[in-house]
């Protein structure tokens, strides 16, 4: 199979439609009538799961597979990507704010560069001041913590050869950071300039956002860890020399140092430093737990289509 264009569905439903209709355009241009359209249903809470069945009922390219229920964004992509057939696969999201039919310039960046990957980056991040702020700074952070470059304003709109896909499948963590995959799997990438369109709705809430920094950064990165034994250490430096300065006065002056406050100052920041830092040695024992479980990161209940799979 030449193509395989592959989408999530999450609260789909009015773009569904139109999504199918202009990727089978495109996706024509591209293949004639060699392509499949793989649609995954992580989970969505309105009807799009039906509209998609419709749709495939019309129109033998389109699969539909449906997961057990919503496992994520970035997980339910790499099913999608784990069902592609084609030689070449088209990853973007289905709510229009990236176009179908970007495939075409895209396509023909990757011919002319022989190149395995052709990604989708934003002049501009899109929405309000706060949200290109946070996300300057999520990269910002990312790199210092890892070491890792993440292009700056990425998007989900990738095309990607058979054996980029192959590579990329073979990673199996459990929690996914998919952007963080995307770079580390290798081969040569190239960026293409788009403008992103902007639907005034986003589904990652600021709890997601929040979940997806504090995944990124332990999936990526020990230095957390490598922070407390530091802070550790210059919190213990700065206590031996509290202690030599207090019983230096106390031989000298033979009365004890005044300052209660301070004492309970102290006490409820050490206290807060310790609650803090066992949370982060939670957040990677967490990881490993999830990861020598080897559960699957997501489970298919049934797939609607053209191919019995």
């Amino acid at each position: 199979m030449k193509l395989s264009i592959v989408a999530t569905l999450y609260q789909s439903a009015k773009y569904i439609e139109e999504f199918c209709r202009r990727a089978d355009a495109t996706a024509r241009q591209f293949a004639d009538d060699d392509y499949e359209i793989v649609l995954v249903n992580d989970g969505s809470p309105d009807n799009s799961l039906e509209l998609a069945i419709r749709l495939s009922e019309e129109d033998h390219h389109i699969i539909i597979v449906d997961l057990s229920r919503n496992f994520g964004h970035h997980k339910a992509m790499m099913t999608g990507l784990a069902h592609a057939e084609g030689e070449q696969i088209f990853l973007l999201d289905s709510d229009l704010e990236e176009e179908p039919e970007w495939l075409l310039p895209f396509s023909e960046q990757m011919r002319q560069t022989q190149c395995d990957v052709v990604y989708g980056i934003q002049e501009q991040r899109k929405g309000g001041f706060i949200e290109r702020w946070s996300g300057q700074w999520f990269y910002k952070l990312f790199h210092t913590l890892t070491g890792l470059t993440l292009p700056a304003n990425v998007v989900t709109a990738r095309l990607m050869s058979r054996r980029y896909v192959e590579a990329l499948l073979r990673h199996e963590e459990r929690e996914i950071m998919i952007a963080g995959l995307w770079l580390i799997t290798g081969f040569e990438q190239r960026q293409h300039i788009i403008k992103k369109h902007y639907s005034g709705s986003t589904t990652y809430t600021f709890s997601h956002k929040l979940s997806l920094l504090i995944n990124s950064v332990t999936s990526f990165s020990n230095a957390p860890l490598v922070g407390i034994f530091y802070i550790g250490m210059i919190i213990s430096l700065i206590a031996l020399y509290y202690t030599a300065y207090i019983t230096t006065r106390w031989f000298i002056f033979a009365k004890p140092v005044t300052g209660w406050t301070s004492v309970m100052v102290s006490i409820w920041l050490l206290g807060g430093l310790v609650i803090s830092f066992i949370g982060i040695v939670g957040i990677y024992l967490a990881k490993v737990f999830s990861e020598t479980k080897r559960r699957p990161y997501t489970i298919v209940r049934k797939i609607y289509g053209k191919k019995d799979r």
